[in-house]
């Protein structure tokens, strides 16, 4: 009897042994956004070559080597974040969070001004938006901050502490740019909600959230007037671009016009490259093209949420959530102002707008995610 143990033992033994263990990888993931950022490339060379060549003293790559330069900052960034440990920022996100308020405080102050409004910090030839640096610092802080205090979370004493701690950097976003302090709050809510899982309290920050931008929208009249043309945009003084941007969808058609054969992209469609771009892709490869890329980007959230949910401990599920947030935002005001679901508001189309500090920091926190990807460990 003792014998017939001691057999069974052992065999479960070899069993174990024979069991290897292999770290995962979301090369699915990694596919998709370098497809979306080479895609984002031939697009802002197709939209801005024509306008560049006026501008830009004849040079129609004007727009498309500085996409170029910061995707491959982006992209080096991207890799080196994925190889080391999700776990390794903790130690600098109180620093992070000091650092982006100030630089926040800066740009406010003495700034570079562009559209009647400071948002960038320029550092030589080069300039950036501590906006788009606030999105990857918040994820960090927040996921880091909620993780540790899942206990408090469970009540609204702990949950008004944790969006306390977002407030400041969202404050001042949304002075210069409510846009994207909207992202930021869509962030917060998002994140502490999935750590906190309690729905009552999060009805009234919903109301609470609504009060805020409701306030933000009365403190600018230019944001009213943004308000109006979204209601009458077939009238509104203010509702040239939108227009143009619809005249552009409807002439797209079911199969486009041909890439590279856009009529609004001449000078009819003002920042075309930029915030407006989905409404070329949709001129030039029409409701077929237009729909593959929102699929793509369905497909890229569907990974994202795969990881998260096989995430080895919260941070890293959160940290994963907030990118997601932060993507999946983007891309709902993007193509919902482009098509006036949503009032005008510049929020650029995720990898593909052009944009040198959005694209690097995107593709640096996608760099975080493949961190957390890395982590997971599976049986064969």
């Amino acid at each position: 009897m003792n014998l017939a143990r001691e057999m069974t033992a052992t065999e479960e033994k070899k069993k174990r042994a024979r069991v290897k263990t292999e770290k995962y990888f979301d090369y699915s993931l990694l596919f998709i956004v370098i497809f979306l950022v080479c895609f984002g490339l031939v697009m802002i060379y197709s939209t801005s070559a024509y306008n560049s060549q006026i501008v830009n003293n004849g040079d129609s790559f004007f727009y498309l080597k500085r996409q170029c330069m910061f995707a491959v900052l982006g992209l080096t960034g991207m890799t080196v974040i994925s190889r080391i440990p999700y776990h390794f920022w903790k130690r600098f996100t109180l620093m992070a969070y000091i650092v982006i308020n100030l630089l926040l405080v800066v740009a406010l102050i003495s700034g570079v001004a562009s559209h009647g409004q400071r948002r960038w910090i320029g550092i030589g030839p080069i300039q950036f938006q501590p906006s788009e640096v606030a999105k990857a610092v918040l994820i960090v802080f927040l996921a880091h901050v909620a993780s540790q205090a899942v206990k408090q979370l469970k009540n609204w004493q702990g949950v008004v502490k944790c969006f306390a701690l977002a407030l400041p950097m969202i404050l001042l976003v949304t002075v210069s740019n409510l846009s994207t302090g909207i992202i930021l709050l869509g962030i917060s809510f998002i994140i502490i909600f999935v750590a906190s899982n309690q729905y009552k309290i999060f009805f009234g920050v919903v109301g609470a959230g609504l009060g805020f931008m409701f306030i933000f929208l009365q403190v600018a009249a230019y944001r009213m007037d943004r308000i109006e043309a979204w209601l009458h945009v077939e009238t509104s003084e203010y509702g040239y671009q939108t227009r143009q941007a619809l005249y552009a969808i409807g002439s797209g058609g079911v199969f486009g016009k041909g890439l590279g054969r856009s009529i609004q992209k001449l000078s009819y469609v003002p920042e075309a490259h930029n915030d407006m771009i989905f409404s070329i892709i949709c001129e030039e490869l029409g409701l077929f093209g237009a729909i593959a890329i929102i699929l793509l980007f369905i497909l890229l959230l569907w990974r994202c949420m795969i990881i998260a949910n096989n995430a080895p401990d919260l941070y890293g599920a959160l940290i994963v959530i907030g990118v997601m947030a932060q993507i999946g935002l983007q891309v709902i005001i993007n193509i919902g102002v482009v098509t006036n679901t949503l009032p005008n508001t510049g929020i650029p189309l995720p990898f593909i707008s052009y944009g040198g500090t959005s694209v690097t920091f995107l593709l640096c926190e996608v760099g975080l995610i493949l961190s957390v990807s890395r982590s997971i460990k599976f049986k064969r």
